[in-house]
């Protein structure tokens, strides 16, 4: 596989010459179907190597069993979500999808990176432009609505609503950095809009659309669960 285009480098594990377990090593450190044996060599590789992502995630059983290898020394974490309920829904929609919603053209762009900002600046605590790091986030965006992966409802100049498609493969997808501005939210703004998001997902990408979300935030929850979808799993994220 080519490390470049993946984002990092995948790590296999087989048994008997056939693979069983395996792991993305890129700015995230994602296992995949991860046995307790694959847990540990991997933990034994990652600790030779160091740390060199920004946060561990994945399966809820596997993040947590890696963690307690690596915590000695990869710790201490920036922040710990232990229990982040994984939803999916396979088919149509519950409520009528946001008409306005659509995908965010490229010279959309400065339109919709405020909204990212702010999005990815409440999850995970620091902005993604800190530190001088606002052309790469600005290109990470780019190439997101390049690829017709952004969606967003605009009215006026400014995002109201906006959601991405991050991974996806022929079968699933998942959906990540949903937002909703501030002084827009408890208007049904997020059920409608995710309505709206699976069914281009759907249409277009992969016919199961995928999220997850933290156990505590509960308005999100609800409104994931108005647009149809179910929980089917449970996640977690270390975050450094």
């Amino acid at each position: 596989m080519d490390s470049w285009r993946m984002g990092g480098e995948m790590w296999g594990w087989e048994v008997d010459g056939s693979l069983v377990s395996m792991l993305h090593a890129g700015a995230n450190f994602v296992p995949v179907a991860t046995t307790a044996e694959a847990r540990e060599a991997f933990a034994a590789r990652a600790r030779e190597l160091g740390r060199r992502c920004s946060s561990i995630v994945g399966a809820r059983a596997e993040v947590l069993d890696l963690w307690r290898y690596l915590e000695l020394t990869w710790g201490p974490p920036r922040d710990t979500r232990p229990c982040q309920p994984l939803m999916s829904i396979s088919g149509a929609p519950a409520v009528v999808a946001d008409p306005l919603v659509r995908r965010v053209r490229e010279h959309e762009v400065d339109i919709l990176l405020p909204a990212a900002i702010a999005m990815f600046t409440d999850e995970v605590g620091v902005s993604p432009v800190a530190g001088g790091s606002s052309a790469a986030y600005r290109a990470r965006v780019t190439e997101m609505v390049r690829a017709g992966r952004a969606f967003a409802r605009i009215e006026d100049g400014q995002v109201v609503f906006k959601a991405e498609v991050g991974a996806a493969t022929s079968r699933a997808c998942q959906v990540q950095g949903v937002w909703v501005a501030p002084e827009r939210r408890g208007q049904g703004l997020c059920s409608a809009g995710m309505a709206a998001v699976v069914t281009m997902a759907r249409r277009d990408i992969a016919p199961v659309v995928s999220l997850y979300v933290n156990d505590f935030n509960e308005p999100a929850r609800r409104a994931y669960r108005t647009a149809g979808f179910a929980e089917v799993g449970e996640f977690a994220t270390i975050f450094f």
